[in-house]
């Protein structure tokens, strides 16, 4: 591995630091790691991953957001999380077996994602052992999010489920739309904005 003389773009400095920032990695390494991610834009309603096709990549986001969710029998979304910048995203599952992914990633603002495709992902973890430790922690903490959403969000009231996101996940009710974040609660967008009301009135907003 030769360490390159490159002029990065400030959004791969934003990857280039997450990636120091795991302490796992070298400089070397880092610099090395970041010519597999590959920029690309999308627009607020474009998907990263569309359920039904093959999960091709990882991405990693450098600017804007995204939701996952899973169309139930009724044609409606089933919002199961949302990523923001300095998270990766992707169905890890299916992209680590190369099948159809059972849920789509839709961005849900302008968005810059670094992603990485799964053959270059497979060379990156043969050269760069360190990798594996990385993608660990990552999927230890998707692992950790869903446990801590059950605790939270499952058989609560729509007043608790609300106001847990407006202690614990306040970023949620600033960047999400209200359908999105009723859908991710589980409850009706009615549900919701009684629940709103309900604080407003007690005072806790």
């Amino acid at each position: 591995m030769k360490l390159k003389e490159r002029k990065n773009s400030p959004m791969t400095d934003i990857l280039e630091n997450y990636l120091a920032l795991t302490g796992t990695l070298s400089d070397e390494e880092i610099n090395f790691s970041a010519d597999f991610f590959k920029p690309i834009s999308l627009k607020r309603g474009e998907f990263f991953i569309r359920e039904g096709d093959t999960c091709r990549y990882i991405g990693f986001i450098v600017r804007g957001a995204v939701k996952a969710y899973a169309i139930d029998e009724e044609g409606k979304e089933n919002i199961t999380c949302f990523k923001f910048e300095n998270e990766f995203a992707t169905s890890f599952p299916e992209f680590v077996a190369q099948e159809k992914s059972r849920r789509s990633i839709k961005v849900i603002e302008d968005s810059i994602i670094y992603r990485i495709s799964y053959p270059d992902y497979l060379y990156l973890l043969d050269q760069v052992t360190a990798w594996n430790n990385i993608i660990r922690s990552v999927i230890e903490r998707e692992y950790t999010q869903k446990e801590l959403y059950l605790l939270h969000y499952n058989n609560r009231t729509a007043v608790d489920k609300y106001r847990h996101v407006l202690m614990n996940e306040p970023m949620l009710i600033r960047r999400v739309a209200t359908q999105d974040l009723a859908s991710y609660l589980g409850i009706t967008q009615r549900s919701l904005t009684r629940a709103k009301g309900h604080l407003h009135r007690s005072k806790e907003l």
